[in-house]
């Protein structure tokens, strides 16, 4: 079995923490374990391999080992989200499992630094600071008793869309600091001791929402989910923090939303096209504080993950995180 890993700038030397210690890897082994450049082509003489790790790449690139790696059985994503590997065009045969829980602890602090910055209103207090002049203008809004709940987390009414790993590492954070946390996911129920509204109540929730965190995938089903009308039915002290996927939000909704005050804020991590192009309008929204998709850095404990995917597919078993397709 030929196993293609990228050349990435983390440890990824999984074959020492297998049960056999990787003896089956290597030149006298049954398994072979090739590092490619994750930024250029698979070379000719390894599109025989039979598992793909990608971490990274730029989506033609995975396309393009979709289209040339007629052979592959699995291929493993290191990211969170499997968007990329999902839309590359591997045959229906191919089993794709995502990176889930690599990325939950740098996620949710990523997300957390971004509501409170936006709750706390550090981008007027960063824009004051290049501008030499001390921003009264906080404080006076703070101690303006109509805006009693704005600027704290304890008390508000917290929305995380998407409740899966990454949101049972933030909910508690959350709760630490006194916030009401809701879930909306695709089956109703309690997680961990929160509630979580199916997607029946998403309005429901959504006009009750102080803030309202995304941490949902790109998926057809998602694609502008949060769209002008669903903005419309956040109250207007409301803000926005997206740590999923750009393409899950309707960036021309969004913008109008924050420059005709329907919506109090926003912060994003993720837009629709990555890089943002310098000529885009959201980097003069007022109110909205861009981090350019940097809340996951590298996935953590990457090799330990993936000596236990390649021991159960070895043994004939099925890999963590498989995604439906």
């Amino acid at each position: 079995m030929k196993i293609l890993v990228p050349d990435v700038p983390f440890d990824l030397d999984f074959p020492s923490r297998l049960p056999d210690g990787g003896a089956s890897f290597g030149p006298g082994g049954t398994d072979t374990v090739v590092a490619y450049a994750m930024n250029e082509p698979v070379p000719q003489e390894h599109t025989d391999a039979d598992v793909l790790v990608t971490w990274a790449s730029p989506p033609k690139i995975v396309a393009d080992a979709a289209s040339r790696l007629t052979g592959v059985r699995w291929v493993q994503t290191l990211s969170a989200g499997p968007d990329v590997a999902l839309q590359a065009g591997f045959g229906p045969d191919v089993v794709i499992s995502s990176g889930q829980s690599l990325h939950d602890d740098t996620v949710a602090e990523h997300a957390l630094a971004l509501i409170l910055a936006t709750v706390r209103r550090i981008d007027v207090s960063l824009a004051a600071q290049r501008e030499h002049r001390w921003a009264k203008e906080i404080a006076l809004a703070q101690a303006d008793p109509a805006t009693d709940q704005e600027y704290t987390l304890d008390g508000a009414r917290v929305t995380i869309w998407g409740f899966g790993s990454i949101a049972l590492r933030l909910a508690p954070l959350l709760t630490a600091l006194g916030a009401e946390v809701t879930g909306i996911a695709s089956r109703e129920g309690e997680r961990a001791g929160y509630p979580v509204v199916g997607a029946d109540r998403l309005e429901e929730q959504l006009a009750r929402t102080d803030l309202l965190v995304s941490l949902l995938p790109a998926l057809p089903s998602t694609h502008h989910i949060l769209d002008a009308r669903r903005l419309s039915l956040l109250p207007p002290s409301a803000r926005f923090v997206n740590v999923g996927r750009g393409a899950t939000v309707d960036e021309a909704a969004l913008e109008e939303a924050l420059r005709s005050g329907r919506i109090a804020g926003a912060a994003l991590d993720v837009t629709e096209t990555e890089p943002l192009p310098s000529g885009s309008p959201l980097w003069d929204v007022p109110n909205l504080i861009i981090t350019p998709h940097v809340a996951g850095g590298r996935p953590r404990r990457a090799a330990a993950f993936l000596a236990d995917q390649l021991t159960r597919w070895r043994a004939g078993g099925t890999p963590l995180n498989v995604v439906g397709r």
